[in-house]
């Protein structure tokens, strides 16, 4: 028996040696097994704990066909831009963005000729606008977070955020990555203008009649940070612009905005974001460049990139404004930032419908409610308030527009108003000298009313 125990004893103390003499062999072997096994996701919420810390098992099969899906949205960079938070930014020659990978533009010449602006007497303002009712708060602050780094992308270039394997992994599958997960609802509510009305996804929007002729929209919104409860689900505040059938596959929608989106983007941060499809959400399109299809030409905006700053409750109040229209020469889908920044365009080689004109224009909000633990998602809408709560607690949408086919700006109409559960979320209307039309919307989730 003390022989026994003895010869144990020695062997842990060789075993223990073997660890302290080898530290490389351990730490290589641990790396080895993290990267070809194993998958962190991990995220910060900003404003709240979001624990989304998972494990998932990832075979090197998969791993290589992550590693090729991102070698072809991931361009060369011509420079590279660390942001302050933790994004990479990739300076990518505007002749090798992501966009001309598609079938539809092989033949495609960047636009270089500047489109005619839609004709209104327009204020100049920076991208984002700090909007305070006592006239005090300070204007003209960086428009996103990574400008704050103080490194701009060379001229010629555009700048692009960068994709990663964890970026991938979050999604459902490689297929999903970078797409809306909608599903076709046929027995959708009757004057529900969106396609995807009570699958999960909820909404509190205004929207334009179905029978007008619209060649594009704006609208200034206001950014803030919502919590999100759960990483699959997300909140936006975007303006639609669509054409063709809601309760068929031919639906095509341009859409652009603020999103927080954990799933997709890694964090709880509100990042400017774009959304193309030609299907109804099917095969086509996706969110910003995460696909072939939307032509950047800015070099000053990267398109998934955190909006900064933003709004507080009580406080300072920030908002971006969107432009969507339609260039009436040459006939492709133009999106501005601010007043008169021009981002980029979606071709009209895109479109079926749209090739022609939009039918109809929705601004608002959208939630994913995923029902976790059988409840109502406490998922954020906006600002987390309700309309009522009014300014400095309530996000908002202000002067609301539209493109008419003489590319003029004209103060949106006669709108109608949805909310598919007016407990978790509202809007309310109203229409003024300074706002024009406008609307307050939001909510917090789950309530003593909302469950």
């Amino acid at each position: 028996m003390g022989t026994c125990s003895s010869l144990r004893r020695n062997n842990r103390r060789e075993f223990s040696a073997a660890l302290v003499l080898d530290p490389f062999l351990l730490l290589l072997l641990l790396f080895f097994f993290q990267l070809v096994f194993f998958s962190q996701r991990s995220l910060a919420d900003n404003s709240a704990s979001l624990n989304v810390t998972k494990y998932r098992q990832v075979s090197s099969l998969r791993l290589a066909r992550i590693e090729r899906h991102l070698k072809k949205i991931n361009k060369p960079a011509v420079y590279t831009i660390e942001s302050p938070d933790g994004d990479i930014i990739d300076c990518v020659h505007k002749r090798k963005q992501p966009a001309l990978d598609h079938p539809l533009l092989k033949n495609h010449k960047i636009q270089r000729v500047p489109p005619e602006m839609p004709k209104a007497k327009m204020m100049k303002t920076d991208g984002v606008r700090d909007t305070n009712t006592s006239s005090s708060g300070t204007r003209g602050r960086a428009w996103q977070y990574w400008h704050h780094s103080g490194q701009r992308c060379p001229k010629g270039t555009v700048p692009i955020r960068r994709s990663s394997v964890n970026d991938v992994l979050r999604a459902k599958s490689l297929y999903d990555f970078g797409k809306k997960q909608r599903k076709m609802s046929l027995a959708r509510q009757a004057d529900a203008p969106d396609v995807v009305s009570g699958n999960g996804h909820e909404h509190a929007i205004a929207y334009t009649g179905t029978s007008q002729e619209v060649y594009g929209a704006k609208a200034t919104i206001n950014v803030w940070d919502p919590t999100i409860q759960v990483v699959n689900e997300f909140s936006l505040s975007q303006i639609w612009v669509l054409s063709g059938s809601f309760d068929g596959s031919d639906l095509n929608s341009i859409e652009a905005g603020w999103q927080v989106s954990p799933e997709l983007y890694g964090d709880s941060r509100p990042r400017l974001f774009t959304y193309w499809t030609s299907d109804a959400y099917q095969a086509t399109g996706c969110y910003n460049l995460l696909c072939s299809g939307f032509v950047q030409t800015n070099s000053r905006i990267a398109i998934g990139a955190a909006i900064s700053p933003i709004s507080l409750a009580n406080a300072n109040q920030y908002d971006i404004t969107i432009l969507i229209w339609k260039d009436p020469k040459l006939g492709n889908w133009w999106m501005g930032f601010g007043d008169n920044t021009l981002v980029g365009y979606w071709p009209t080689e895109l479109f079926t419908h749209l090739a022609d004109r939009a039918t109809m224009v929705e601004w608002g909000g959208e939630v994913v409610n995923s029902r976790p633990n059988g409840e109502h998602t406490s998922t954020q809408m906006g600002s987390g308030h309700f309309a009522d709560e009014g300014f400095g607690k309530a996000s908002y949408f202000r002067n609301l527009e539209v493109v008419d086919s003489d590319n003029s700006l004209s103060s949106a109409q006669a709108i109608s108003t949805l909310a598919e559960n007016s407990n978790c979320y509202n809007i309310r209307s109203s229409n003024n000298n300074e706002w024009g039309t406008n609307f307050y919307y939001g909510g917090p989730g789950r309530n003593s009313l909302c469950y």
